[in-house]
């Protein structure tokens, strides 16, 4: 049974190169629903990539492709947004949000979500 689990992707590009493009393809494959937020508006396959805040419901978790200072302005976001967890992907390891999320009930966890998504631990 697959479980579909509500992502996400802050710092999502359209850039076939970039990780977060991956992990957006690699997300669908899984059978889950995402949302791409990115700085500049496009699509991932027949994913839009949004740009600023986007009001979402149910979300289980939010996974980061930004570096900590480009995270600071979608501090309040990520905690309106109530996920269940927070994914630190290499580069983006933050402590001021870390204890921001725990401060919150939000696990903070520091991983690839590209290498939990292929070792079925996601």
């Amino acid at each position: 049974m697959v479980s579909n689990k509500k992502t996400i992707v802050l710092g999502a590009s359209n850039n076939p190169e970039r990780y977060s493009f991956l992990v957006v393809e690699k997300l669908k494959k899984h059978h889950h629903s995402v949302v791409a937020v990115g700085n500049k508006a496009g699509n991932i396959g027949d994913t839009p990539i949004v740009t600023g805040f986007p009001e979402e419901q149910g979300v289980d978790t939010v996974t980061l492709y930004l570096n900590p200072v480009l995270q600071e302005q979608y501090y309040q976001y990520i905690l309106s947004l109530k996920p269940k967890r927070i994914i630190f992907n290499p580069g983006t390891e933050n402590a001021a949000l870390s204890e921001l999320a725990k401060a919150n009930d939000i696990v903070a966890l520091e991983a690839c979500t590209l290498v939990l998504l292929g070792s079925g631990q996601y």
